[in-house]
């Protein structure tokens, strides 16, 4: 398959649902898998971060990244990551047990590949030490993902990278345009693909070349990016892009409890329950900010899709 196998638009970061007694709610999943593909996504971005993957093992990573591949059917490809280790090792079984699962590339987190203190050229031996670790019919991307810290890559790195052709996909989270437009040119002409996760350089980066979304607020206004995706071009979509912007602040609540509890005014039947925050942190004023985007949500729907 060609890098055209990864289409533009929305990615959403997927949440894992899970039971009151705290398993993963594979029935949640798939009502979940339904509504980003009812609701414009592209493709689905399995075992990452907002699934919750560090508080994962690995036997629920790979179970979940199944599960969601033969739930898309084919309908969307399907991505996921779930190397957490910190051991070389161990970090190459996790990508190929995530990598057995069938799903159409699997992401290699930034951070995972050296420490926070150790050099680019580190980075870069301990890449090329994995690569060759890994089966070349792999397809491969990057997440610069923020936990436990963030690494992000130099427009030098990912030229590199890319020019290997093992790579499709980069979930980009440096939020700064000039970063961005250094980042497009490193990819230009190869299979790798940049996806944005940051609202505020999201308009701006799509005009000057990038490939789609792939971020927190795809777990709640997913047709609204799917729309800006589509033709970021015009006035209507600077107007949408601002609201946008200014909807996506909502990140900084109780995430991912408030996207669990938007999905479930949506009419999904999944709990709020997460591993990673007490959702009893999602009072009763922060309840209301989400219904009040959900009305926000649904007059943008109205006027823009």
């Amino acid at each position: 398959m060609g890098g055209n196998h990864f289409p533009g638009g929305v990615w959403p970061v997927m949440l894992a649902p899970f039971t009151e007694d705290g398993h993963i709610d594979y029935h949640g999943l798939g009502e979940l898998v339904e509504w980003y593909i009812a609701n414009g996504s592209s493709g689905l971005f399995a075992v990452c971060q907002s699934t919750e993957m560090f508080c994962l093992t690995l036997e629920e990573r790979v179970g979940y990244a199944r599960f969601v591949k033969e739930k898309a059917a084919g309908r969307v490809p399907v991505i996921a990551s779930g190397h957490i280790s910190d051991s070389f090792e161990d970090q190459a079984e996790e990508l190929k047990a995530v990598a057995a699962t069938g799903v159409d590339a699997v992401i290699l987190i930034t951070n995972r590949l050296a420490r926070q203190d150790e050099s680019d050229e580190v980075w870069m031996a301990n890449l090329e030490r994995l690569l060759a670790a890994l089966p070349e019919d792999i397809k491969l991307g990057f997440y610069e993902c923020p936990y436990p810290y963030k690494r992000l890559l130099t427009a030098d790195m990912i030229r590199k990278c890319a020019g290997t052709g093992r790579f499709y996909f980069l979930k980009d989270t440096c939020c700064d345009i000039g970063q961005i437009r250094e980042k497009l040119k490193a990819v230009a002409g190869t299979n790798m693909k940049l996806y944005n996760a940051n609202t505020a350089t999201l308009r701006e980066s799509l005009l000057l070349g990038a490939t789609g979304y792939s971020g927190v607020m795809a777990n709640m206004q997913c047709r609204l990016y799917a729309r800006l995706c589509t033709d970021p071009s015009g006035s209507r979509m600077e107007e949408l892009s601002d609201a946008l912007t200014i909807c996506a602040l909502i990140e900084r609540q109780v995430y991912p409890v408030n996207a669990k509890y938007y999905l479930q005014r949506q009419g999904l039947s999944i709990t709020t329950v997460t591993r990673t925050k007490d959702r009893a942190l999602l009072d009763e004023t922060a309840k209301s900010e989400v219904e009040m985007l959900g009305r926000i949500t649904e007059r943008l729907r109205k006027k823009y899709c």
